[in-house]
């Protein structure tokens, strides 16, 4: 039975490629930084499924006992400081968590033996303000903040260790990824869950930043099989995994409420406060390599991506 080793597990992501891993016979450690509390956050799916470790993601030595320990041979590296409005909260310990965390991740791994094939969980955010559009695997790196920093060091530091220590190691470039367990501090979730909370009578309004701002969103579960065929390869290499469409958050606060019979002209407001800079070209994803290479394409479109979502809000707040 192929071991994996997951950090971030009670994550979004990190749910998703467990659910994923399990119903392919694989045996599933996840790590937290308190493992009885993550597993109080899991889905319903994984309860009892997967086995939950504490690990600190400073603490380089605790990984490499876990690792002798339990014997993966795939590790998927989700834990790290959020993105979103958190990119500049604290940009050393975004440093610490997004880049230094991920060469100790490496340091453990090539101590301990090189069966172990990785995959970093990386950001479009490594782009920042190209001006290139759309954006492949050789777009020129240009990061805006702490947060696309650190993962343009992690990634940097992959190829390192995957040249001169020939470790199997990837960085998967992720494009923005959403699903129905997506925090609520991010807009798509805040525009289904406010959207759903509008239907039921429990708000009247929301506020939001540029609605003329776009994005290219895919589904989270969609995302982790692409990351999970990385590690399928007979060659290490860095992916693009993206859907190559931009939508508007205009187009989804209007998918959203459309399909809860709303207008959202009625509804959402917009809010000067509330805008981010914007970027000089569209953040796009090109997912040609990971096409022609992995076999691998989103399977969620965008408007069932953002049903998917308001529909799971409508039966949370029913419950």
């Amino acid at each position: 039975m192929t071991t994996a080793l997951i950090t971030g597990i009670s994550g979004q992501d990190g749910s998703y490629l467990a659910e994923l891993l399990l119903e392919r016979g694989y045996r599933v450690v996840g790590t937290s930084r308190d493992a009885r509390e993550s597993a109080k956050s899991l889905p319903l799916s994984l309860s009892g499924k997967v086995e939950l470790v504490d690990w600190d993601l400073k603490d380089q030595k605790a990984l490499e006992d876990i690792l002798s320990q339990y014997l993966p041979t795939e590790l998927y590296n989700f834990a790290s400081y959020t993105s979103g409005s958190g990119m500049f909260d604290d940009p050393v310990e975004i440093g610490e968590i997004n880049g230094l965390a991920v060469v100790k991740i490496l340091e453990a791994i090539r101590l301990g033996g090189s069966q172990v094939r990785f995959c970093q969980a990386s950001s479009r955010e490594i782009f920042g303000a190209t001006l290139e559009s759309p954006q492949t695997e050789r777009t020129p790196l240009d990061p805006r903040s702490p947060y696309g920093a650190a993962k343009q060091y992690a990634d940097s530091m992959i190829r390192i260790y995957r040249k001169h220590y020939g470790l199997f190691a990837c960085s998967a470039i992720l494009f923005n990824h959403e699903s129905p367990r997506r925090g609520l501090k991010f807009v798509t979730r805040k525009i289904t869950h406010e959207a759903a909370k509008i239907k039921v009578g429990q708000a009247s309004e929301l506020r939001l930043g540029n609605l003329d701002t776009v994005r290219d969103w895919g589904f989270a579960g969609d995302f982790v099989n692409a990351m999970r065929l990385m590690l399928q390869q007979p060659k290490a290499d860095d992916y693009v995994v993206a859907t190559g469409e931009v939508h508007s958050v205009r187009e989804f606060c209007e998918c959203a409420f459309g399909h809860l019979g709303l207008d959202y002209r009625d509804f959402v407001r917009e809010d000067s406060a509330s805008f981010r800079p914007s970027e000089p070209a569209p953040l796009v994803g090109d997912i040609s390599k990971a096409r022609r290479l992995l076999g691998w394409k989103p399977q969620v479109g965008f408007s069932e991506l953002v049903t998917m979502m308001v529909d799971a809000d409508l039966r949370m707040l029913a419950n």
